[in-house]
């Protein structure tokens, strides 16, 4: 997707589209990053008043960073053993549980965070522990049932914030923060321990 990206002709006078492998996160930073997440996603960090334009030819002047970063993550996926996948016939037994626990688990955290919510859906996916929609739909990835209880309340915790902060501002992480002070260690655990597990996804 970045090749197609990269060699795409934009006709004149339009602004450039970005692909589905890139998602921008807009917050109050000033300066414009990039990360490779496992499964390949690309993700652009911006400041809000930041253009498409602007995202667009910061991610083709990175593109030799981005080309080694993508080969490191697709290294590391071909590291998986094939021993170490789970079968479909687990990740159905993850996300039934998921739906006996997790639900639980919003209704508990969604008032001591002040939102409402929608619907909850659990899925199966390499990339994403969890998402909150504008209508306030929560999505969950049935991975976290490998995960220790404190990760999938902070998880939720995350999500349900996002009905407040659609984005991951500095009011964000300090709704977050409110209600679970030590998060920090959570994103830690979800960044090394967290990444074997999206390693194991079928599929």
């Amino acid at each position: 997707m970045y090749t197609t990206f990269a060699k795409k002709t934009i006709p004149e006078g339009r602004e450039p589209d970005i692909p589905d492998s890139i998602r921008i996160i807009r917050s109050d930073r000033r300066t414009l990053s990039l990360q490779v997440r496992l499964g390949g996603e690309i993700l652009v960090r911006a400041p809000r008043h930041a253009t498409l334009q602007e995202i667009r030819a910061f991610v083709l002047k990175n593109r030799a960073w981005l080309q080694k970063h993508i080969a490191l993550v697709q290294e590391e996926t071909a590291r998986t053993e094939p021993a170490d996948l789970l079968t479909m016939e687990e990740i159905r037994r993850l996300a039934e549980e998921a739906m006996r626990v997790i639900p639980g688990r919003v209704a508990h955290f969604a008032p001591l965070v002040g939102v409402r919510y929608g619907r909850i859906t659990i899925r199966n996916q390499k990339t994403r522990w969890g998402s909150c929609s504008g209508k306030g739909n929560l999505n969950f990835n049935c991975l976290l049932m490998l995960a220790p209880p404190e990760v999938i309340d902070y998880v939720v915790v995350h999500e349900l914030c996002h009905r407040k902060e659609m984005n991951h501002s500095s009011r964000f992480w300090a709704e977050v923060g409110r209600v679970i002070p030590d998060y920090r260690k959570q994103e830690k655990w979800l960044a090394t321990e967290g990444r074997k597990l999206m390693r194991r996804m079928t599929g």
